[in-house]
């Protein structure tokens, strides 16, 4: 069974090593400058967790912890992000995940951010009632370029 809960903080070591894996980090594209500095992860996980703004949970599989997913504010618009770890891709964790956040957190209009070659996180929000509203062009830590990004929402 698939369930979401507040983040503990042991739950921060297993999204630490979901960031280790090369094509996981690829496929997001933009992700942190170290994703395998440990103590900067911990230090935005620490930043992250004390903003009353954000909204995170952590996602589980019959009790094991396969990512997480929360709501953040990006000039002053709010935005969902998740992140599966590889090893439990291609099960619809993250489309059922996305549908039990959104019934959490009812902010509307709510948006997201998808590299523009990543078709499974396209397909995810698709699933959940999000559609294509832009694109932007930011640099891609995990790429070492600019890449376009592609804008979704749901209002």
């Amino acid at each position: 069974m698939l369930y979401l809960r507040e983040v503990e903080p042991i739950d921060i070591s297993a999204f630490f090593d979901f960031m280790q894996d090369s094509e996981a980090l690829w496929q997001a594209a933009f992700t942190s400058e170290e994703p395998s500095n440990r103590a900067k992860h911990d230090q935005h996980w620490e930043k992250i967790l004390s903003n009353p703004t954000i909204i995170n949970r952590t996602i589980c599989l019959g009790g094991v912890v396969v990512g997480s997913i929360g709501r953040y504010l990006m000039d002053d618009i709010p935005q969902v992000t998740y992140w599966i770890g590889s090893e439990f891709n291609g099960q619809g964790i993250a489309t059922q995940a996305l549908k039990l956040f959104l019934e959490i957190d009812p902010t509307r209009p709510i948006e997201a951010r998808t590299a523009f070659d990543n078709t499974a996180s396209a397909r995810v929000l698709s699933k959940n009632g999000f559609i294509e509203v832009g694109q932007d062009v930011y640099f891609a830590n995990a790429r070492g370029i600019e890449i376009v990004e592609t804008i979704w929402r749901l209002v």
